[in-house]
């Protein structure tokens, strides 16, 4: 079966005030309630599941089952997993939250009514700051890049859509890789991943080489123009031992099709920190 995934948001990346502890004067929901997720039963699904939301077509309600108070954060402040620092209790303890959003509120806003949420019903307390961690470099090695320019797109109509991120099938070419048209957006096919996206910047492509490997990537290049980025790999773990039929992994991909290298290196990131939660929602 092939997925669409959607891109993450270069925001995750970028260190910014919507970090900060809830202002008294930031969004509400209209109802909200917060309750611990039941016990776990063979009649129950476990997995973790979010229905409605700005830009889904329940954009006036939100419907969180079995999500652990990490997966909230990370929603709630728009972040890869690696940027958080937290107690291990926190991706135990899991969580059932059904509110209710005002009509028209935006994705931010969003997200700022749950950082409010979390604080005032599970006491969620959070600050930022920048350690020397472990990353990759994105650098340009001897022989130069082999990035596309960016080129004008063929006449409206000239490719077929592009997959809408709701879990529909799309075409696989014959290696098995998705086949993705113009535009910007990354699909899954029996463990092979392709990416595209045009008229870009880098700027989405370590975001997306981030989320990849789960890890902070910089990037060291010093290219500044506009491409058309393509690039497919094996979705196979990086330990697992190299499959000539999988085709290549992603450090692989990326100096092979486009040209550039991820080298381990250290650098300052910064990450948000739990400072205090409690396990048992007050309020409701």
């Amino acid at each position: 079966m092939t997925q669409a995934v959607p891109l993450a948001a270069l925001a995750a990346l970028l260190g910014c005030g919507a970090w900060a502890e809830p202002a008294a004067d930031s969004p509400v929901f209209e109802v909200a309630s917060v309750k611990p997720s039941p016990p776990l039963d063979r009649t129950r699904d476990f997995n973790p599941s979010a229905a409605g939301g700005p830009g889904t077509p329940d954009p006036t309600r939100i419907d969180f089952r079995n999500y652990s108070l990490f997966g909230l954060v990370v929603r709630a402040y728009h972040l890869p997993f690696w940027q958080l620092s937290a107690p291990d209790w926190i991706k135990v303890e899991k969580y059932d939250i059904a509110a209710r959003i005002p009509p028209g509120a935006t994705e931010e806003q969003f997200r700022l009514m749950l950082q409010r949420l979390l604080a005032e019903r599970l006491g969620l307390r959070v600050h930022r700051e920048t350690k020397e961690l472990p990353l990759y470099s994105l650098i340009v090695p001897k022989n130069g890049p082999k990035l596309r320019p960016h080129v004008e797109p063929p006449p409206a109509g000239a490719e077929k859509p592009l997959p809408d991120g709701s879990g529909r099938r799309v075409k696989s070419d014959s290696d098995g890789y998705p086949i993705l048209a113009r535009g910007g957006t990354m699909a899954i096919a029996n463990d092979k991943a392709r990416y595209r996206r045009d008229d870009t910047d880098l700027a989405p492509l370590v975001v997306l080489l981030s989320d990849q490997l789960g890890s902070p990537v910089r990037d060291d290049t010093g290219l500044q123009g506009k491409y058309d980025i393509a690039l497919f790999w094996s979705m196979q773990p990086l330990s697992a031992q190299p499959d000539a039929d999988s085709g290549p992994n992603l450090f692989a991909a990326v100096q092979e099709q486009l040209g550039l290298k991820l080298e381990k290196a250290k650098g300052p990131v910064e990450i948000l920190v739990v400072d205090h939660a409690e396990k048992v929602p007050t309020g409701n």
